[in-house]
């Protein structure tokens, strides 16, 4: 008999990591598209907000998933993966050692869970969030990348990580998985200027202007790589060092006032 989750839908996400080295609590919480390839399944612990444990509990095995560098100079999908373990108590919160220890989660109750994802392929082509952004910004697709239509826009424009940014797990819709993975194997923007938007891109054609931003466009310019600063403010709270113990993945949005970083540390036991 078919289950009922079996006539569901295949779902798509995407999950972010840091891939420059930063140390909690004496570990090193760093997690590339390099160190994914090397170990090829890893934990996604470290999740401390609950709406990115939610998406979480909803993955089932065998979806896709985008793999994103995040808090890092050049963010962007770096890789591809899919779910190869689904959502179960994350241990590491129990484990005061731990750079993601959260006191109020117990073995007895766990707070938090994280899936197992498992490294899929690199990204032919690194796609920066500089492009997409620009992508976003247009009614029509630069020159260089004019193969992704303007459907491909549409998509771009309604993902969560141009509209929104901060989470560390989004869902993804699978128009715009379709752009992405397209984006990746093609390439082509190359020679396209990302931090000069209105200036001619390398086909010649001036990129399409900018809509004015609105407040909340701007708050989000500003705090800019939801990768980077936003990263530092999710673990004040926490008593511990809390300078130094930030989100390794890639700070959510904040909405549990005392969580622990994000994930990290896997397969560096």
């Amino acid at each position: 008999m078919t289950s009922s989750s079996s006539l569901s839908p295949a779902k798509y996400w995407l999950l972010k990591a840091e891939p420059d080295s930063r140390i909690v609590k004496g570990k090193e919480v760093k997690f590339s598209v390099d160190d994914f390839e090397k170990v090829g399944t890893s934990p996604w612990e470290g999740v401390r907000n609950y709406e990115a444990r939610n998406l979480m509990r909803e993955m089932r095995v065998g979806e896709r998933a985008l793999f994103y560098h995040s808090n890092c100079k050049n963010p962007g999908i770096a890789g591809f993966a899919e779910v190869a373990k689904e959502a179960y108590p994350d241990y590491t919160a129990w484990d005061a050692s731990h750079p993601y220890y959260d006191p109020k989660s117990k073995e007895s109750e766990p707070k938090w869970f994280m899936v197992d994802l498992k490294f899929s392929t690199r990204a032919k082509h690194f796609v920066p969030l500089a492009l997409l952004r620009l992508i976003a910004d247009s009614s029509e697709p630069p020159d260089e990348v004019e193969y992704i239509g303007s459907e491909g826009v549409q998509a771009i424009k309604s993902m969560d990580l141009v509209t929104r940014g901060r989470l560390s797990v989004q869902r993804v819709q699978e128009k715009a998985w379709d752009v992405m993975w397209e984006l990746a194997e093609r390439g082509g923007w190359e020679e396209v200027d990302l931090k000069a938007k209105g200036k001619k891109t390398a086909g010649g054609k001036a990129a399409a202007k900018p809509k004015a931003p609105s407040k909340k466009t701007k708050k989000e310019v500003e705090e800019e790589d939801e990768d980077s600063e936003e990263e530092v403010e999710e673990k004040k709270p926490i008593k511990v060092a809390a300078a130094t113990s930030r989100k390794r993945k890639t700070r959510d949005e904040v909405d549990v006032p005392a969580d622990p970083p994000r994930r990290s540390t896997r397969a560096r036991k």
